[in-house]
């Protein structure tokens, strides 16, 4: 299981995670789209310097010493952003042995500090994210403007530089064809919907990213507040479209929620995609007590280990895209063996 996971207490039907991410450039260097090598290992090694004075524990990746399937990986486990690995020569990252942290060097800026939280969660994560800046900021000077406030590579980063982005399991405003009214209305109040990885990635498995756009002109509280107040709207919307189907369809709900079961039990070999889709109708049956013995964040971490890379790297082997699908579907055979046992 990812280890950001581990949490029951705060495990929501709807919320699957939060993270909490904060851009910085430090004042003497220039922008990482235009270092060169002796730059880049210069700010990178007075960051690492940094950080071994603090009482956390990390481990230190650079991207260019990865093979393709673990690079991957830590996008799959929402570890790293997919723009670090464009920066395959300079980059590299550090993960805190909880894993609810990690800091991306060299991503767009120089300085990518995340925490990642299961349940929703942003008050605790601008705490974690907030302690370690200014731990990092007590020795190291920020590129920062009194009118414009922290500088980033990014103009809709530059302020605060704090993106907050809250992973929700949206399957009855999908299934509805009200995911496009969503996502108009959120851009309209200055937010954005994304897909699984975010900008440019597709809704695996009905799930979403719901962030803000800008940085400029709020400050943390006020951009915390508004986002976690549109957040729990929508969270209402999907319980009220939820129960919506239950009163109004509920043999059409059972019909697609069961027969998802009985496919992700009997396959023989499945893609991403259509597992994505069945395991989130899956997850959906369970939340509304139409599945029962599993729980519902066993299916959420089980959609993170049948990612493509993360089977490679589980069985250290190199395989084709047949050769996975058949390997996804074995594993998940297992796991719901185990769970019905």
């Amino acid at each position: 299981m990812a280890k950001w996971l581990e949490d029951d207490e705060i495990e929501e039907d709807i919320v699957i995670s939060t993270r909490v991410r904060i851009a910085r450039n430090l004042d003497r260097f220039k922008f990482p789209q235009i270092m060169n090598d002796s730059e880049s290992d210069q700010l990178t090694n007075i960051i690492l310097n940094r950080l071994k004075e603090n009482e956390d524990n990390y481990k230190f990746f650079k991207v260019k010493d990865l093979d393709e399937k673990q690079r991957v990986s830590f996008v799959e486990n929402h570890l790293i952003s997919p723009q670090l690995l464009k920066s395959s020569n300079h980059g590299s990252f550090l993960i805190r042995e909880d894993e609810r942290v990690s800091i991306m060097i060299n991503e767009e800026d120089h300085i990518r500090l995340q925490a990642l939280l299961p349940g929703l969660n942003m008050e605790k994560g601008w705490d974690i994210c907030s302690t370690i800046d200014d731990f990092i900021e007590e020795d190291i000077n920020y590129a920062f403007d009194e009118k414009f406030g922290y500088l980033t590579s990014c103009p809709t980063n530059v302020g605060t530089g704090l993106r907050i982005s809250v992973m929700l399991h949206l399957p009855a405003i999908s299934m509805t064809g009200h995911l496009k009214n969503l996502g108009e209305s959120l851009r309209k109040l200055g937010l954005t919907i994304r897909g699984t990885y975010g900008e440019g990635s597709k809704g695996l498995g009905s799930l979403y990213q719901i962030s803000n756009q800008t940085t400029l002109g709020q400050s943390e509280q006020e951009i915390l507040f508004k986002l976690d107040k549109i957040v729990k709207q929508v969270i209402n919307r999907e319980k009220g479209t939820r129960n919506f189907l239950e009163n109004n369809r509920r043999i059409f709900l059972e019909d697609r929620i069961l027969r998802s079961y009985g496919i992700i039990k009997n396959n023989r070999q499945i893609s991403t995609e259509e597992a994505m889709n069945h395991l989130s109708n899956i997850k959906l049956g369970i939340d509304m007590n139409i599945v029962e013995k599993i729980k519902s964040k066993d299916i959420t971490n089980l959609m993170i280990i049948i990612q493509p890379a993360n089977i490679q790297v589980d069985s250290n082997k190199e395989m084709d895209r047949k050769t996975i699908n058949i390997e996804r579907s074995k594993l998940i055979r297992d796991y719901f063996k185990q769970w019905e046992e």
